[in-house]
């Protein structure tokens, strides 16, 4: 059977953000892809912040607007509550089209969570949201680029409850997510996870704390018994550096500003950001609303145009539908 050309969703994210022009910036940049990108977003957003950036967009047979009209007129660079919902509905449209097969992924431009908040709609990020209208309660944040991997254990989270979430549960579930979807969607036979400590030193032999041998070291082993090639704990310190990496498909770390600080230091502006362990695949970038670039013709597709290539090429490795 022959897999035709993939199939992705684009929400245009913020609208006072520069979401829209990187819509405006990617529509130009894959004129000669081999796949499809269906933008939602306010197409006279579109066109509006066009001629704010002094550029041309005109929709064509790969990269086709559908039309989300927003209830409130979008200004760039400031935020409106008004807009909250909408922002959404095109995520729920996205989902629910890569769900029912229309689409084959879906990638999503930075949104503000400040001004969803704002609006009285409970919102963490779009990684928590999509999980819970998928019904999955273990979704697993993973940061990828040409130098690494990094998945997290935790998210959002204050850094005052990282420990806490650290269970042996959260642990178990989560590594074997990394596992399984390395595999899938990489199609790496066994994947070599490093699992961070979370302390200093990975603890220094419970000197300067005891989550790595109470729970961290016991899932590593547990995962070893399921035949997972998982191993650490590692100081993170180290073990993020090109010598240590180099044996290593991805890295585990225990919380946010752990892990991502590197990558992002070594490849900001060209990484992707994979949600893994959902019913659908899901990209994104690694970057936010950067509202005070919005308009001004200044802001980097790159992190975008990374997202939408990275969802054609692992769409193309899942089982055709």
């Amino acid at each position: 059977m022959t897999r035709r050309r993939p199939r992705l969703a684009l929400t245009s994210g913020e609208p006072a953000g520069i979401g829209p022009d990187l819509c405006i910036q990617l529509a130009a940049a894959t004129r000669e892809a081999g796949f499809d990108i269906i933008c939602f977003a306010d197409s006279s957003l579109l066109a509006q912040r066009a001629r704010l950036m002094g550029q041309s967009f005109e929709p064509y047979a790969g990269f086709q607007v559908k039309d989300v009209p927003l209830p409130m007129p979008a200004q760039a660079g400031r935020l409106d509550p008004g807009n909250a919902r909408a922002v959404l509905h095109m995520l729920d449209l996205a989902l629910d089209g890569c769900r029912n097969g229309q689409f084959d992924a879906m990638v999503t431009a930075p949104v503000q969570k400040s001004v969803i908040n704002d609006a009285g709609i409970p919102f963490t990020g779009h990684t928590e949201y999509l999980a819970a209208r998928c019904g999955v309660h273990r979704p697993v944040m993973l940061l990828a680029c040409e130098a690494m991997k990094v998945a997290l254990v935790t998210t959002h989270l204050p850094l005052a409850q990282v420990s806490s979430a650290i269970t042996a549960t959260t642990l178990d579930e989560t590594i074997s997510i990394v596992d399984h979807d390395l595999k899938h969607l990489w199609s790496i036979a066994r994947p070599r996870i490093a699992v961070c400590g979370l302390n200093p030193h990975a603890g220094e032999s419970g000197h300067l704390g005891h989550e790595e041998i109470d729970t961290i070291a016991p899932a590593i082993q547990r995962a070893v018994r399921r035949g997972i090639d998982a191993s650490g704990p590692w100081p993170a310190d180290t073990l993020l550096t090109p010598p240590r990496l180099a044996n290593f498909d991805v890295v585990l770390a225990m919380y946010h500003d752990q892990g991502l600080p590197t990558l992002k230091y070594a490849s900001f502006g060209n990484a992707v950001n994979v949600t893994l362990g959902l019913p659908v695949l899901r990209t994104s970038v690694d970057h936010g609303t950067a509202l005070d670039l919005a308009g001004s013709g200044r802001a980097d597709v790159g992190s975008l145009l990374a997202a939408v290539n990275l969802a054609a090429q692992l769409s193309r490795t899942m089982p055709i539908r």
